[in-house]
């Protein structure tokens, strides 16, 4: 008889929620990649079953034993991290009634699928009618996991993400940002002014360009064997490690916005796919944390792919793929790449003007869940506050304002942090190559990327979630999380290149 009976009874337990959880992420994926809009009503019923389904599994009355015993048996320290895992999913799962998590799914379901016509037709009053709803879920599970956790309302739905996070260390990091942004924004954009710039001639053809993302993806290493490229609204990144599903979106008019866009999700992808392979299924075998995965994509989009090492391996493919002009050369594909220029849309942001549109959302979001605003306020407070850090005039543009993004309609409260918590993280990753490698970049630009994957690889992929995200970190660079290596990076970057 095995000498941990009980832990053994829990990761059955959990491969058995994998499995679901695996139907559930490529239903959803189809949703938003494949099906017919009038599937959509059957496909939210489907997945709110799901849902259901997988709910009662998580809040089962016999696991809260079950891990009482296993914490009596003799488990090594890496089943004794997987078992805190399972406790930390099994405490969240029951805060939340299964009459919740499944009025969660419709409502944002019929929010989302409605935000992608309302979106283009900038119908804010239309979007609102169903926002309401999934903001009263986001409200109510806030309510119920603050409860349970003893957290604030926004701590608590931003520790579902971002484990061990809260908006005290929010405030101070975004807050110092604030400090030297603008004027970080206002140097660069100064010293940018008036350098040569060939902008790229159009059009280019949609097949084409997929076939670029596709070889960048395999320049990057990304396994076509375990996962696939397509194409929906707002691009993401779903599926499951065995199964990475990533999307972008193309227009004729121009091929940046996908080609990063692609290289961005194909960092996330990468990091599914080489989570630890052995112990799969299991709560520790999972990305650590939102602010983890996102450092991967900004990793592959910012860190490496507008590297000047890099753009001498990319300019190549773009000439190969659409042809000739001045805009690809390299120099020229680099200062495209790294150009300054305050803009509406978050995912088409350069990476100094980005954090402002974090800190924007996080500003109004943060708020809105406690109950301080209602969904009514958010354009007014979005126009003040994109003049405020960018500058820029918004009213009257829903589109590429506050419906821009597939957060809100997904209610994906508490997420928006992790984007520039993973940018920070991202230039210390690097920072810490660089240490390691001192020639990293001369490497990168004959091609050879073992620098930088392998040392993802061992610190960050491999680990899955076996350690708390401040070891994590430690144990990765040799200190937890410090803003200061972001600050150092853009200045290198946009000051001193």
């Amino acid at each position: 008889m095995s000498p941990t009976p009980a832990y053994d009874e829990l990761t059955r337990h959990c491969q058995r929620l994998h499995r679901f959880d695996h139907l559930a992420a490529i239903c959803g994926w189809d949703q938003a990649a494949n099906m017919p809009p009038q599937g959509n009503q059957a496909r939210s019923e489907a997945l709110a079953e799901l849902a259901g389904l997988t709910h009662r599994l998580r809040t089962d009355v016999s696991l809260p034993e079950r891990l009482q015993q296993a914490e009596q048996e003799p488990l090594d320290d890496a089943q004794r991290a997987n078992l805190r895992e399972i406790r930390r999913d099994w405490f969240n799962a029951n805060a939340l009634p299964e009459a919740l998590v499944q009025a969660r799914q419709i409502a944002t379901s019929r929010c989302e699928h409605a935000w992608r016509t309302q979106r283009p037709a900038n119908d804010w009053a239309g979007f609102v009618e169903n926002f309401r709803e999934v903001l009263r879920v986001g409200r109510e599970e806030a309510r119920l996991l603050a409860e349970q956790s003893g957290l604030s309302k926004y701590d608590a739905l931003m520790d579902r993400y971002e484990p061990g996070m809260r908006c005290a260390t929010v405030d101070r990091v975004f807050g110092e940002v604030r400090q030297w942004l603008p004027g970080l924004i206002a140097q660069a954009t100064e010293r940018q002014r008036g350098r040569p710039l060939a902008q790229p001639v159009g059009p280019f053809p949609v097949d084409r360009q997929r076939a670029l993302c596709e070889a960048a993806m395999r320049l990057l290493g990304f396994d076509f064997n375990a996962g696939r490229l397509d194409v929906s609204t707002h691009p993401f990144s779903g599926g499951v490690p065995e199964d990475v599903r990533l999307t972008t979106r193309y227009s004729t008019d121009e091929f940046l916005i996908s080609l990063m866009g692609t290289i961005h999700e194909t960092g996330h992808g990468r990091y599914e796919q080489n989570l630890p392979r052995a112990l799969l299924g299991q709560p520790v075998a999972q990305a650590r944390s939102m602010a983890i995965h996102e450092s991967q994509s900004l990793s592959f989009e910012m860190q490496l792919g507008r590297s000047r090492a890099f753009v001498e391996r990319l300019a190549p493919l773009v000439v190969q793929h659409l042809g000739p002009q001045p805009a690809f050369e390299p120099d020229n594909l680099w200062r495209l790449l790294t150009q300054v220029m305050p803009g509406r849309i978050r995912v088409d942001a350069d990476e100094v003007t980005y954090p402002a549109h974090v800190i924007l959302r996080y500003e109004i979001e943060r708020p809105l869940i406690e109950g301080e605003i209602e969904a009514e306020d958010i354009p007014a407070l979005w126009n003040a506050k994109m003049q405020e850090l960018l500058g820029i005039d918004t009213r009257g543009d829903f589109t590429n304002g506050p419906l821009q993004d597939v957060h809100w309609p997904e209610a994906l409260f508490g997420y928006f942090p992790c984007y520039s918590l993973g940018a920070m993280y991202a230039a210390q990753w690097f920072a810490a190559m660089r240490r390691a490698v001192p020639d990293t970049d001369a490497r990168i630009a004959q091609g050879d990327f073992t620098p930088v994957f392998g040392w993802l690889q061992a610190h960050i992929w491999s680990q899955g979630s076996r350690w708390p995200t401040d070891e994590l970190a430690l144990r990765a660079s040799g200190e937890p999380l410090n803003p200061a290596h972001f600050k150092a990076h853009l200045e290198a970057r946009y000051l001193n290149d």
